[in-house]
């Protein structure tokens, strides 16, 4: 990882910056991934209370989908592998592990907590992907792997709870 800086012949406004860096929050100081999965917390709020978890799967799916395009061009014109800056891939997966949550904050930080642990650690096949699956699918799928498993734990803690 080289930095946050924006690609090449790309504003801030363009829409594979503004995808890629979910709006800036990318380029926030400190830590990307934990930026970006923050990120996503009001939006899956919103998502699941107006609509529900297929609804937010749906629109994880759409995320996944608009990060396989825009982090694959803007880890080209960046000459990185996978940019830091690049949080849409948090936001796809951090929708994932939500599915799981009911509408509770409580539940909401332990999909936190549980996402990030898991994208730190990186369980097989996160790790596979991460070093194995290039492009922006692969700068994807390591994140949405990790999510698996954190939705896997997350829907355990609200069996035991709930």
């Amino acid at each position: 990882m080289q930095g946050r800086s924006l690609p090449r012949g790309l504003s801030f406004w363009h829409p594979v910056c503004l995808s890629s860096t979910w709006f800036g929050v990318g380029l926030l100081p400190g830590a990307p991934g934990t930026w970006g999965s923050l990120a996503a917390l009001p939006l899956a709020w919103y998502t699941l209370k107006f609509y529900g978890p297929l609804e937010l799967a749906a629109l994880g799916l759409v995320i996944f989908l608009v990060g396989c395009w825009s982090s694959a061009i803007y880890a080209r014109r960046t000459n990185d592998a996978d940019p830091g800056a690049i949080v849409i891939d948090e936001v796809a997966a951090q929708c994932l592990v939500l599915t799981a949550a009911p509408l509770s904050l409580g539940f909401f930080f332990a999909a936190f907590v549980l996402f990030r642990i898991t994208d730190i650690l990186k369980p097989w096949p996160a790790s596979w992907a991460d070093l194995n699956v290039k492009g922006g699918f692969g700068i994807m799928l390591d994140d949405i792997f990790a999510g698996i498993y954190a939705w896997a734990l997350l829907y355990g803690l609200v069996l035991l709870l709930n």
